[in-house]
This record gives structure tokens, sequence and C-alpha cells, in this order.
């Protein structure tokens, strides 16, 4: 089970160490960054770049696997040479460089690499830190997760509003330039916040004066992770569909869709809006439906959950097919289809994502725990590389079937994984079946 390092004592805010809202602003303003360039990719290819949908499929899936994959990297870096902060704040930088490139079309494909580099540094290590500020057994620490994954989706609202709207209405250099500044930001506060953080676990050091013993893992060791890897399987199957948000649902709702609302046009970028907005609006209920559940020993274990999302996030594909029919009697579909996928979608998020971070912190080895974020992430990175596949076929395929495929895909993996919820609890052991609180 990972264990804090070394808890910095600087008192606490609202009942949680000081530095949880310093990875929380970090964050906010790091996903500001990712969310704003990632809202207007798919539109400054097609639009700007001139390229095919199915090309831009391809790039879109390529570059934000890329951006989930190198998190292994990541945390081994800051695991076994130079530690958590470090890898961060190059991280960051790395990644506000990116931005920049960016408002040079030519140099597109370096700065798609550096935003993937980047992301990679900074993923991993901001995510594990939130774990390192609390003891073994802390029941504060699932909770954490919670106001953690709020941060994301405050920068997630925000870029939108001006990433998106910059892009669409000024250029797209100007999208891209707001979120290099919005990094910037974040960075400042990582930067000032250092105190606040726990002391960094460089598993390098550790390892020279510790015993032999101490650097095997424990038969316990190895049944949590194989349940770890598991349920990376699943991640792949769950965001290759997720992520059709940036991508083909990105041109469903700027080709096929009426945005206009009392005679106001809406952005096409503000529809990425609508997934953080309701993240925030659906988590507090969540925990309090979560808690009633608990309080009557009803409420699903977190695997169980995990395994519930891939049936929410189907029948949120099922959904847009009746918008399909409406948009091929009418010339274009209601925004409401959209509007109440996304509601399925989001909650099926809260279900899955921020308990899988903290599973992750709970399950790993101390001194391994960046390197095994990371490796959830690539589960992630694999899933985004399986969403640009899936987006190739949306101009070779009606779009009602398109839909239809990707729901089935969704409720096979969550049979599967209900038909495995026994071993894999079995394998994490009894006591850390307790459902993560989040």
């Amino acid at each position: 089970m990972a264990t804090a390092p070394s808890v910095a004592h600087h008192g606490e805010w609202f009942g949680h160490p000081k530095g949880l809202y310093i990875l929380f602003f970090s964050e906010m303003w790091e996903r500001f960054c990712y969310y704003g360039m990632r809202c207007i990719l798919i539109y400054y290819m097609m639009k700007q770049l001139m390229f095919a949908q199915e090309k831009a499929s391809y790039v879109y899936g390529l570059y934000t696997s890329a951006a989930y994959f190198i998190p292994f990297f990541g945390g081994l870096i800051a695991d076994k040479i130079i530690g958590q902060k470090k890898t961060v704040i190059i991280g960051a930088s790395i990644m506000a460089a990116g931005e920049f490139v960016l408002m040079v079309p030519s140099l597109f494909y370096l700065g798609l690499a550096l935003m993937a580099l980047g992301t990679g540094l900074f993923k991993p290590n901001v995510s594990t830190q939130v774990g390192t500020l609390y003891e073994p057994g802390d029941h504060r620490r699932d909770r954490a997760f919670n106001i953690f994954y709020m941060g994301i989706n405050v920068g997630a609202i925000l870029s939108p509003l001006i990433c998106g709207t910059l892009g669409e209405v000024y250029g797209w250099k100007y999208g891209f330039m707001s979120a290099g500044i919005g990094l910037i930001l974040g960075l400042i506060v990582y930067i000032w916040g250092q105190k606040y953080l726990a002391t960094d676990l460089v598993t390098k050091k550790k390892e020279a004066a510790a015993p032999v013993e101490s650097k095997k893992l424990s038969p316990e060791d190895y049944s949590k992770l194989f349940a770890l890897f598991a349920l990376c399987l699943l991640n792949v199957v769950y965001w290759g569909a997720y992520e059709q948000q940036g991508n083909t649902l990105a041109v469903w709702v700027d080709s096929n869709t009426d945005r206009h609302i009392f005679g106001w046009l809406m952005p096409a970028t503000w529809f990425q809006n609508f997934n953080p907005i309701m993240i925030i609006a659906f988590i507090p209920l969540i925990t309090w439906f979560w808690g009633w559940q608990d309080r009557r020993k009803k409420e699903p274990s977190s695997i169980g959950k995990m395994a519930m999302a891939c049936f929410m996030i189907g029948a949120s594909f099922l959904v847009l097919i009746p918008g399909v029919w409406e948009f091929n009697r009418t010339g274009m579909a209601s925004l409401w289809w959209l509007a109440i996928s996304t509601s399925i979608l989001t909650l099926s998020e809260v279900y899955l994502s921020p308990i899988g971070l903290s599973l992750v912190t709970k399950l790993a080895p101390a001194r391994l725990v960046s390197t095994i974020m990371g490796v959830w992430m690539m589960s992630w990175s694999m899933g985004q590389l399986f969403c640009g596949y899936i987006g190739s076929f949306y101009e070779k395929m009606p779009k009602d079937r398109f839909f239809g495929m990707i729901a089935v895909m969704c409720f096979a993996t969550g049979i599967v994984m209900m038909a495995l919820l026994k071993p894999l609890k079995k394998a994490i052991g009894h006591g850390q079946q307790k459902t993560v609180d989040v």
C-alpha cells in the first residue's frame, strides 16, 4: 500500500492539508492548458490545416495516446531519478512551450510532440502527490481526490470559454496562446507552494540504504497490481468511447447539430463545456447518494462502480441514435440529444475516473506509486489510440450504426467486468474492497 513519504506540516485549510489546494490550482491550470488545446485541435486540423476528417481523427488519437503513454516514463523518472516536484516543473514548462509552438502552423507536429512530452511528465506526478499528503488509513484521502478532481473540471470549464472562443473568433493561434499563458500561471502557483507539499520519495536513493528484502514486492503487492492491470483493460474501451467528445462528437456538433439557443448560435467549441459543468454539479449529488447507499449497506464496491460506468457510457451513445434519425428527417439534430447523452456520459465518469486515481495511490507500493500511476495512464493512452481508430469509421458508416457500435463495445466491457468482479475483489484483498468515497 502506498504511504506518505514525508508529509509537510504547514496547517490545514477546510479540513485538508494546504498542499491539496496548491495541487488543485496547479492541476486546474494544467487542465485548462490541455483541454484548451484539445477543444480546438480537431477544428484547427480540419479548417486551417485542411486535414480530411479521417486523418484528423488519426492524428487526434495518436496525440492523445502519446500524452497518456509517456506518463509511464514520467513516473519512472520521478520515482528513480529526480523526484516528483522537479518532474512536474519540467513537464509544465515543456507543455507551455508546446502551446506557443502550435501558434506556427508549419511547426504543428513539433508542438504536438512537446505537448505530449510535457503532459507525460506532469500528469502522473501531480496526481500521486495528492496521496502523499495523507498518512496510511487517513479517511480524507478519497475525499481529497474528489476535491482534486473538481480542480480538473474547473480548468476544463474555463478552457472552451476562453481558448475556444478566442480560437474560433480571432484565430486558432490565440486559443493556443491563451492555453500556454494559463499553464504559466499554474506553474507559478506550484513553485510558490513547494513548502506545502510532501518531500519527494526518490526510490534510487532510498534503495541504496535499504535492506535487500525491502526492495522485493510481496505476494500481496503482486496480487493488488494484478487487479490494477486488469482494470487497465476496462480503461482502454472506456476512454476510447469517452474521448469521442473531442473527436467525432465535436464534428457532429459542428456539422449536424442545431446550436441555436433563442436565436444565438453557440460556438461549437463550447460543447466541450457540457461535461465539466455537469461533473461539478454531479459530484456532490453522487457523493451524497453513495453515502445514502452506504448507510443501508447497499453501496457498490469501487470495482462495481467502474463496471457500472461502462454500462452508463454505452447508454450515452444509444441516446444519440434518435438524434441521427432526426437529422436524417429534418437536416439538423436537436442539441438536446447531445445534452442528454453528455449527462449520462458524465455520470459514468464520476463512477470511474476519480475512483481509479485513488485506487492507484492506495494499492501501489510507495516507492513505485508514480510509476504505477503512469501504467494506469498508459491504459488511458491505449484508449486514446482506440478513440482515433474508432473515429476513422465515422465517415464510412451510417451515424446511427457508428454510435450503436460504440454502445455495444461498452456494454460488452461492462458485462465482462461484472463477471470478474469477485476475482478482482479477492485479488485486491479483504479490507481493500471498501469503496472509494468520492
